[in-house]
Parts: C-alpha cells; sequence; structure tokens
C-alpha cells in the first residue's frame, strides 16, 4: 500500500540495520578511489545517484505518494542525512583527520545512550559492556595518531565533529518517532540532500570533472553506501533493536580499515586485528542482552 511499510520481524529489521552497516564499510576505499574530487561534489554526485535509482524504484512500485510526508518529516530526514555531511566536511577542513574521525565516530554510543533516554529502552549490564568493547575496539584504530590541539580552527572543527555525531545519532534513533514515514521517503531525502550539497559544493569547491574511475566509483557508492546503506538503515533503527545497532556499528571503521588492506591502501597491523576482536565480542556481548 501507498506510504505504509510491510510489517517486518525485530529480528529482520536489525539484520537489515547491520547490512547497512556492512555496506558502509565500502565507503572509505570508494572514496579513494575517487581520487581528488571535492568532498561536497562526491556527496552531491552520489546522492544523485541514490535518488535516481531510489525515486524510479519506488515508482516502478507505485509509492511516489509516500513522498507526501509533513514538514517536520521532511525536517527530520533532509536535515540528518545532509546536516550530517555537511557537518563532518566542514569538520574535516578545519581539524585534523583523526582527531575528526574519532569525534565523529561518538554516534554509536549516542545511539545506545539516546535508546535510553529518548526512547525508553533499557540498558542492561551487557548492553553497556558490549558498547564499552566496541568503544575500545574503535579507539585503538582512529585513536593511534590522535594529537588534540588548541587552535582555534581545530577547536570549531572538533565541535562541527561531535556535532556531526550527534546529528547522525538523533537522526537515527528519532527515525522512531515517525512509525507512518514509509522507508521509501528515503528516496526523496536523498534528492534534498543532492540539491542541497550541489548548492554548497557551488558556493564552498571548485569543480573537478571526474573521470571514468571517479564516475564509476561515485555511482558504486550512490548504489551502495549513500543509497542502499540508507534505506535498511531506516529499516533497522524504526523496526530492529537501535541498541544492538549502535554497538554493532563500531565495526563500520574496523572493517574500512581492513577494507583498505585488502586493496593495498593500508598495511594490516596487531593493532587492527586486535581491534576487530574487541569489536566482534562487543557485538556478541550486546546480543546476548
Amino acid at each position: 500500500m501507498i506510504g505504509r511499510d510491510v510489517p517486518i520481524s525485530p529480528r529482520l529489521a536489525t539484520l537489515a540495520g547491520a547490512g547497512a552497516i556492512l555496506i558502509w564499510s565500502s565507503l572509505a576505499l570508494l572514496t579513494r578511489l575517487a581520487g581528488a574530487v571535492p568532498p561536497l561534489e562526491i556527496t552531491a554526485l552520489s546522492f544523485s545517484v541514490s535518488a535516481a535509482l531510489g525515486l524510479s524504484f519506488i515508482g516502478i512500485r507505485g509509492e511516489l505518494g509516500a513522498l507526501r510526508q509533513p514538514p517536520l518529516a521532511w525536517l527530520h530526514g533532509v536535515g540528518g542525512l545532509f546536516g550530517y555531511h555537511a557537518l563532518y566536511f566542514a569538520a574535516l577542513g578545519l581539524a585534523p583527520v583523526a582527531e575528526a574521525n574519532l569525534l565523529n565516530y561518538t554516534w554509536p554510543l549516542l545511539i545506545v545512550l539516546f535508546s535510553a533516554l529518548l526512547l525508553g529502552m533499557r540498558l542492561n549490564r551487557l548492553h553497556v559492556l558490549g558498547m564499552l568493547l566496541g568503544v575500545a575496539g574503535c579507539t585503538l584504530v582512529l585513536g593511534r595518531s590522535v594529537r588534540f590541539g588548541a587552535e582555534g580552527p581545530a577547536l570549531l572543527g572538533y565541535a562541527f565533529a561531535a556535532s556531526a555525531g550527534a546529528v547522525w545519532a538523533l537522526y537515527s534513533v528519532l527515525s522512531r518517532r515517525f512509525p507512518g514515514v514509509p522507508t521509501a521517503t528515503v528516496a526523496g531525502f536523498c534528492a534534498a540532500t543532492a540539491i542541497l550539497a550541489a548548492i554548497a559544493h557551488l558556493i564552498f569547491e571548485t569543480t573537478i570533472v571526474p573521470d571514468a574511475a571517479t564516475l564509476l566509483a561515485v555511482t558504486l557508492m550512490g548504489i551502495g553506501p549513500v543509497g542502499a546503506a540508507f534505506f535498511l538503515w531506516d529499516i533497522g533503527m524504526k523496526h530492529g533493536d537501535p541498541r544492538l545497532l549502535g554497538t554493532l556499528a563500531y565495526a563500520t571503521p574496523i572493517a574500512s580499515t581492513m577494507l583498505l588492506c585488502v586493496a593495498g591502501y593500508a598495511p594490516l597491523t596487531p593493532t587492527l586485528l586486535a581491534a576487530a576482536a574487541l569489536v566482534t565480542i562487543g557485538g556478541l556481548v550486546a546480543a546476548r542482552a
């Protein structure tokens, strides 16, 4: 039926959210393959791909009526997708990459905490232990070269990075407050994000004409990490267990780094293997909860 999701069990919904986490692990490699194209330009191009595919799909299924949503739903969706990316890229422009990434990856922790504070979900000792193991594993990978400085621009960058993490966590958790907004509407959110990113790119960046390899990488982004992943994440957040998904999300930077290792862009180190073990154990512990 137009404007409504098919009922799905919490377990399958959580698996869908886990699928999004797995797909996101390819984003770092695809970004590396995209070369020197500015980040906002990549965002505009990749979200254009995801919007075109998403709108075509829901159009074929006769679900374009899903785009007729109240302004608050659009503010939530576009604010989450575009707001997160805008803050994150602003942070990378002002603060060192390692520090910005570490602060950005507070969002899995915040998802777990917001699940309790905003959704009233109970956190037991296994939830907390699993989350802490995930934090430890993520910190091992992202925190190796962190040296927080006190320079003015860097401090603003740190604030943007932390804000990006908070925006994504709020977008994720508050999706549950919009049960009447079907997942098909995410296609519209992607289209609006592509438009806003294109405007921001034209204001703040210099356009670089992408070559064939970059277009391929951008297309794969639009199909996966900034396409299908957002639809799966919406399903997981609305119908699955956000506490478990928040813990599992710490696998994203670990898996991303491992893919870079496989592609020859980074070395496989004992630290990375230890981080992977911590995140895996953390996920298993949280799943026991």
